[in-house]
């Protein structure tokens, strides 16, 4: 599956050639954001990850924990991506339940319409300079 023989690879390498991101500078920020965490830890890019270690990665709303079961540091297709990894059981279960409590909330999470009009953006300034 993977031209890759060594037994350690980079952590954004690795998390664009798995395909959790489009490029490796939006895995690189993900990472310096703290949003992957390698076995429960903050680390860095070049935090170097071998097979069997456990990666958490906060993509929106989802959180997903996987196990990582081979190395590659080639963009390959989807299928060969989802071969490097293995997610949880109590990830997927986890997902699932918080998609089905955000998809029975509906209409209930209130999201702003778009940028503030001139007359909301005073009114915003007033209120915070004001009482």
């Amino acid at each position: 599956m993977s031209d890759f023989t060594a037994d350690k690879l980079r952590l954004d390498k690795w998390l664009w050639a798995a395909r959790f991101f489009k490029t490796r500078s939006l895995a690189k920020a993900a990472i310096e954001g703290g949003k992957v965490h390698l076995g429960g830890q903050r680390v860095k890019v070049s935090k170097e990850i071998s097979v069997g270690d456990t990666v958490q990665i906060r993509q929106g709303w989802d959180e997903k924990v996987v196990r990582v079961v081979a190395l590659s540091d080639q963009r390959r297709g989807a299928p060969q991506a989802q071969a490097l990894y293995q997610e949880t059981a109590e990830s997927v279960a986890r997902r699932e339940a918080d998609a089905a409590a955000r998809k029975a909330a509906g209409g209930m999470i209130d999201r702003p319409a778009g940028r503030p009009s001139k007359k909301q953006r005073r009114q915003i300034h007033r209120f915070k300079e004001g009482s």
